[in-house]
Formats: C-alpha cells, sequence, structure tokens
C-alpha cells in the first residue's frame, strides 16, 4: 500500500520504543522521518514527539543534540505539534521526578509522583498503568474519544500533572486550570485526578500512549495526521477548576495473551506451551508441541482484545540472543500489525565470552536490541535472581550494575518485568522453612503428606535449577534494584487449569508496591475473576487455554464486566 508524503516528522531523542509509532503512522497510511538535526526542523509540517523514561534524562538529550533551541522555536511557528508520555511532560516547567532540570516551560504547572497512598490505608501500586478513559469536562475535544465512551488509551508512568482537590481551591469562581487557557482531558487512578491530555493553539500532547492504545489510539493519531493545520489551531474552550464534576476511576483489569516462543524439532519457530514447563508431547512423537506461529497468534489476540501481549523465548538461557535473529524478527514482524504493549521475555542479561569470561553485550545492550525491534518491556528471568542474590549479599543494595539497574535507569522502571518462576516446598512448620517466607496454602494445594504450608523456592534456567531464594525476597529485592512490574508464574499451576495460586500472589501483592501479574493455572474465565477478587492483582496472564480455544479472550471480559470490574472492550474495528 502506498504512503502518503505528509510532512510529518518524529522527534526522536534514544529512549524507549519508537518503532512503535512508526508503525502506527505507517499503519494509518502516512510516512513519517526522523528529525536528526537541528536543519530538519524546518522540513517539518507536523511533528510528534515521543518519549518514555525520565523527564531529565529526555531534556539532557534534547540538549546534548542541540533541539531544544529549534523545538522552541517550532512551537512558536504555528505548525502542528503532538507530544507523548514525556513529550507532554516536557512541555512543562520542571518535574518532581529531576528537581533542578527545567522543562520547555509552556505550562507552569508541577508535575509530581503519585501517592502510595490510596487513603483508608490502602495501598496503591506506582506506576500507574493499564487503560483508562480520558474525560473532557468543560467541551467535547474533537482529538480524543473516538470510540465514544467506550475509549481507553494506555498508561504507564509514575509521575503527572496531579488536580489539586477541589477542596484546596482558594476561590469559589472558576479559573484556569492550567495557566494559559489550556483544554485537559483528565483521568483518574484511584484517589487522584491528573491531566491526560492538553491543548492549545498549534499544540497537543498525551500522556497516555496513542500507538499503544488499539483502535482508540490509532484514530487519535489519525485525527492528527489529517488535520489541516488551519482548523487545528482553531481555539479549544479552556478547562476550569475547581472542576464542574467528578472523573471516575476507569483503569482496567488487564487480561495479557502468553506466546511461549522455541525452535521445535524441525527447526522452526513456534509457540508451544507446558504442563508444568514441559513443552513435549507426553504420547507418540514426543515433539514439542507447536500451537501456531508467534507473529499470526499475536495479531489474531490483539483484534480479539487482548490488552498486552508476551512473548517468553523459552530456550534462550542456553545462548545469546543477539544471535536470535528469528525472534527479534518475530518481534518486529508483531509491532507492525500488534498496536498494544509487548513484551519480550529470555536472555535479558549480560553476555559473556565463555572462553575468556569478558562481557560482549551489557544486559542494556541486549535489551536495546529488543526495543529497536518493537518490544515495550522486557522480562527478565534467571538473571533477576542472581541479582537478588547479589543485593543480598552487598547489604541490600544494588551496585548498577545488574540487568534490572542498568535497563531501568536508561529506560525507565516501567520496562522492567520481572519474570518469578517459584516451585512449593512443603514444610511441616515454619521452622522447617529455615528463614524463608511461609504462606498456608489452598485447600486444593495441599502436599502430599497432608502439609498446609509452604514456601516458594525461585529457580533458574526455565525451572531446572532451584535457588536458596524465596519469591518474598526476589520481588522485595527486584523492585529495590528499579523493576516496575512482577509477573508471577507458580510451576506447580502450570498447565494444571485449576486456577491461579492465590496464597503466592497475596504473598506477592503483600510485599510490593508496583503492579503484579498473575500467571500459570487459569482453565476457565471465572479463575481470572477469581484471582482480582482474592488478590488484587493488576492484571492476569493465561497462554495454552487462548492457544486452544478453549477460553475466549472476549469471554474473559465480560465475565469481568458482570462481576463489577472494569475492562476495556474489544476493539472497534478502524
Amino acid at each position: 500500500m502506498s504512503r502518503k508524503s505528509s510532512g510529518v516528522f518524529m522527534l526522536d531523542y534514544g529512549a524507549g520504543n519508537v518503532r512503535s509509532l512508526v508503525n502506527a503512522v505507517n499503519r494509518m497510511g502516512y510516512d513519517i522521518s526522523v528529525i536528526s538535526t537541528p536543519q530538519d526542523f524546518a522540513k517539518a509540517e507536523k511533528i510528534i514527539f515521543p518519549g518514555v523514561g525520565a523527564f531529565g534524562s529526555g531534556m539532557a538529550s534534547l540538549r546534548a543534540k542541540g533541539l531544544e533551541q529549534p523545538l522552541r522555536e517550532y512551537l512558536a511557528s504555528g505548525r502542528p505539534f503532538m507530544g507523548i508520555c514525556i513529550g507532554m511532560q516536557s512541555l512543562f516547567a520542571s518535574s518532581e521526578e529531576n528537581p533542578g532540570v527545567s522543562g520547555l516551560g509552556l505550562i507552569d504547572f508541577p508535575i509530581t509522583r503519585f501517592s502510595s497512598d490510596a487513603g483508608n490505608g490502602a495501598v496503591k501500586t506506582v506506576p500507574h498503568m493499564g487503560w483508562n478513559a480520558a474525560a473532557t469536562v468543560d467541551g467535547p475535544l474533537d482529538y480524543v474519544n473516538h470510540d465514544g465512551e467506550d475509549s481507553r488509551y494506555y498508561f504507564v508512568h509514575s509521575f503527572a500533572a496531579i488536580v489539586p482537590k477541589s477542596s484546596e481551591s482558594v476561590s469559589k469562581e472558576h479559573q484556569h486550570l492550567l495557566p494559559g487557557g489550556w483544554t485537559c482531558t483528565l483521568t483518574t487512578y484511584q484517589n487522584e485526578t491528573f491531566i491526560s491530555s492538553v491543548k492549545r493553539g498549534n499544540v497537543f500532547a498525551t500522556q497516555f500512549h496513542p500507538e499503544k492504545s488499539g483502535s482508540a489510539g490509532l484514530k487519535l493519531l489519525a485525527s492528527f495526521l489529517e488535520v489541516n493545520p488551519a482548523n487545528f489551531t482553531q481555539p479549544t474552550p479552556p478547562t476550569t477548576f475547581p472542576l464542574i464534576k467528578s472523573v471516575p476511576d476507569h483503569l482496567s483489569r488487564r487480561i495479557i495473551a502468553c506466546l511461549d516462543v522455541r525452535t521445535n524439532d524441525a527447526g522452526d519457530l513456534v509457540v508451544t506451551k507446558g504442563d508444568q514447563y514441559d513443552v513435549r508431547e507426553t504420547t507418540g512423537s514426543k515433539n514439542v508441541r507447536n500451537l501456531g506461529k508467534p507473529v499470526t497468534l499475536s495479531a489474531s489476540y490483539f483484534q480479539q482484545g487482548a490488552d498486552e501481549i508476551t512473548f517468553l523465548n523459552i530456550t534462550s538461557f542456553k545462548g545469546s540472543v543477539l544471535a536470535d535473529d528469528a525472534m527479534l524478527e518475530v518481534v518486529s514482524r508483531a509491532s507492525e500489525c500488534v498496536f498494544v504493549p509487548l513484551t519480550v521475555g529470555g536472555g535479558i542479561r549480560d553476555l559473556v565470552d565463555s572462553a575468556t569470561g569478558k562481557i560482549t553485550a551489557t544486559a542494556l545492550e541486549v535489551a536495546a536490541e529488543y526495543f529497536r525491534s518493537g518490544a515495550d518491556k522486557v522480562s527478565i528471568g534467571s538473571d533477576a535472581v542472581y541479582a537478588a542474590e547479589a543485593f543480598y549479599k552487598n547489604g541490600n543494595r544494588g551496585d548498577g550494575s545488574s540487568s534490572i539497574e542498568q535497563i531501568s535507569k536508561v529506560y525507565g522502571a516501567q520496562a522492567v518485568v520481572i519474570s518469578v518462576d517459584p516451585k512449593r516446598v512443603y514444610v511441616k512448620s515454619v521452622e522447617e522453612a529455615n528463614g524463608h517466607a511461609v504462606v498456608r496454602v489452598g485447600d486444593k494445594d495441599i502436599g502430599p503428606n497432608g502439609e498446609t504450608l509452604a514456601w516458594y523456592q525461585c529457580t533458574v534456567k526455565g525451572g531446572r535449577e532451584a535457588r536458596d531464594v524465596d519469591v518474598k525476597q526476589l520481588v522485595v529485592a527486584c523492585e529495590a534494584l528499579g523493576a516496575g512490574e512482577i509477573l508471577c508464574n507458580c510451576m506447580d499451576k502450570d498447565g494444571t487449569n485449576s486456577g491461579f495460586d492465590h496464597a503466592l500472589l497475596k504473598l506477592v501483592k503483600d510485599n510490593v508496591r508496583i503492579p503484579v501479574i498473575a500467571s500459570s493455572g487459569a482453565g476457565k474465565v471465572e479463575h481470572f475473576t477469581e484471582v482480582f477478587q482474592a488478590t488484587n492483582v493488576e492484571a492476569a496472564l493465561a497462554a495454552g487455554i487462548f492457544h486452544r480455544n478453549e477460553v475466549k479472550i472476549s469471554d474473559v471480559k465480560d465475565e469481568l464486566r458482570k462481576n463489577g470490574f472494569e475492562s476495556r472492550r474489544m476493539d472497534v474495528a478502524l
């Protein structure tokens, strides 16, 4: 399909997955060029400025590349501009994230961190991660909510322009929420409401990621790409404060489709699924189970309404992922047709030459390859266990060398997922666990000798090697090192279709303040509702039941809504 050459440019300062934005713009039928020098600004008719990571590093990179002043001049020129995430926050004067670092200063309003206190003794996870609404309160805004009230957008951020409580207003008269009369959409995350997009004249920016927001996001991008610049700069009604109505929290529980990918006996890269991590058929040929092609399945799950897609390269511990061109190609091709977040796991670690012992590529360089191929997050498994062991050996602190620290420092905590692969160790008493965190297991999970207590031992190398680290120790250490999310598997539940391990998930949720994904054991739609009710995790992941068409993603979401949970509806057709 031929694409329009529209004079659209992307301002890339070098952080995160910009391939997704390029793919989304291409999907809408447009070409997009990259600004690489200050002179490129003069060629641009429209600019999109995406960004992830930290406010300070984004501004520092703009300045180091000599792009700040030409960007200021472009913004003053009246030509259309769209900022995304850090691209929006850069418009503000400063951010609590990096005190002393100045932004572009178009908006004099504080950027502050979400509170972990949800009120009444409840804990709120940070970052705010997932699908939420963007509400207008003073009048419609033509550039958002093309799917009506069902429009949901993907957010992932720890800092925001948080709106003061109406009771904090010193005046009963309505005044502009943002100095200068900006039009805003507002979003609520539990007990805090924040500004989720801004529009004034030629400047439009979103805190959420439209390129990762399915049909709602693609339509938003299309409206920017297609608009006549003269129409784009027309005045819009400024948002006033105190707010004329409250903004409900519509953060959805995420349903994630997971694809375990490995080479089969014929040498093809396939999606497979194991029973307690054994991916071979139990009878007949005993070959690796082949449940489909990775790109085809991921595209199908996107169309069915999956909120995220996760690829796990389950044999990557055996070699270098940088030599695995096929897996990188899978990610690249999937990102061309999947417009929800993509997570990739397997082999995220420093690569060491076995002969010399020298590092040939750092974990950061490995992750960067996945990000350049189209991934939004990387999932760290075995290397997270080694990092936790080093953390405790070093007096409960990191030294900056772990894969978690390397990647989160550059790309942000939200880009680092910890994949936990534990198995139960049954004990008759707490003392028998030798200091490890013990839980009382569910009635269906009692041990072989009637044990009702167990601790969860972490494993590495795809569950093949156990370490003297329990799940609580692992997740506490990984959060301290800079991880932004926990994917909690359970070897005992894998492939059983008996439901998620609630005792394990409660243990994890009680000990971290970052989002938790439930994994392993789903067998029917009710299991998803049950895990959200019992553990309050933010997301649930499944694999085999989706691959074998035993459960439909749409049926899971219908069941959640019937039980009072927010759930993003299936994408409205483009």
